[in-house]
């Protein structure tokens, strides 16, 4: 989540001629209440996929983990799954991934086949 930010097309709207009398410490104090919410949702609904397993799209090698999503993510929006890069495997390739821990934005898994 982030901040709102006028778009180039605000002018053309009514909320162009609204005054923004919001301070921004009360926008940085909603944005991180708001912040705060999402990250419970997510771990929540995360944690529901903990045992199941999931076709993985290989998207990189990044540290000491391949970086993947399932067939229902979209990049740099939703969850990524984490794969120790002790599992040879191929980026750009599809696996069966068995999710084993979840946190707030990211799950890990394992390949249960290839």
């Amino acid at each position: 989540m982030t901040e709102w930010e006028p778009s180039p097309t605000l002018p053309k709207t009514a909320a162009f001629k609204l005054e923004d009398n919001i301070s921004q410490e009360e926008k940085d104090e909603r944005l991180d209440a708001l912040t705060f919410l999402q990250e419970g949702v997510s771990l929540n609904l995360n944690q529901k996929k903990i045992g199941k397993t999931f076709k993985v799209l290989i998207d990189r090698k990044e540290g000491e983990y391949y970086v993947g999503r399932t067939e229902f993510d979209s990049p740099e929006v939703d969850n990524e799954v984490l794969i120790s890069i002790e599992e040879k495997i191929k980026i750009g390739n599809f696996y069966q991934v068995k999710i084993t821990d979840a946190v707030e934005f990211d799950l890990y898994g394992e390949i249960t086949s290839k």
